[in-house]
């Protein structure tokens, strides 16, 4: 019985040694800082947000005016056609040849429409991605600014990370950050470099 708590007690000891060295160890490199949360859908709010986005998302809908106007045009023109199909259809009198000529122009109007459509969305994605990854650039330089200003050592982008259930209003830094962006980066500047 004394051999087996001669042999326990030298084992109890290097793991209270060890214990002890790993949790100093622990205590020595925990970080210290300030976490803050921020909420970036807000900065592309045409009221409240950041008046760059605002500014250049009027330059976009400006250039893209016509062909939106277009595509419109060419949805108004598919209904007309469709209407005016079912009413030759529902005619007695309707001349079969007449009706899939009209069937035609139908499917060729919905093609040419869904063509224009993609050209366009696919231009206007190229466009954004053109004059808004500057402004986010810019952005995100201005937001690692403001945290080192701030002392703030992480900022978890709460519109970006699913399962943030709470945040207390001290650690929401959005309006505090727009704010200040704003008021040192006026609209203005950014509608004479965002112009294509």
């Amino acid at each position: 019985m004394n051999s087996k708590k001669f042999l326990w007690l030298p084992v109890v000891a290097i793991l209270a040694t060890v214990g002890a060295h790993h949790a100093s160890a622990q205590t020595a490199t925990v970080p210290v800082g300030k976490i803050a949360v921020i909420f970036s859908e807000a900065f592309q709010d045409s009221k409240l947000g950041i008046n760059k986005f605002a500014v250049i998302q009027n330059q976009l809908n400006t250039e893209f005016k016509k062909p939106q106007e277009e595509l419109d045009a060419a949805a108004r023109q598919v209904e007309a056609l469709n209407a005016e199909i079912a009413k030759l259809q529902s005619s007695a009198a309707a001349d079969p040849k007449s009706v899939q000529a009209k069937m035609d122009q139908l499917d060729q109007l919905k093609k040419d429409s869904q063509r224009k459509l993609e050209d366009t969305q696919r231009l206007y994605g190229f466009r954004c991605f053109d004059v808004l990854t500057p402004l986010q650039e810019d952005v995100g330089k201005a937001l690692d600014l403001f945290a080192k200003a701030h002392g703030i050592t992480m900022i978890i982008d709460g519109s970006q990370v699913p399962g943030v259930i709470y945040a207390a209003d001290t650690l929401d830094i959005t309006r505090v950050f727009i704010s200040e962006y704003n008021s040192k980066n006026p609209a203005a500047a950014a509608a004479t470099t965002a112009k294509p």
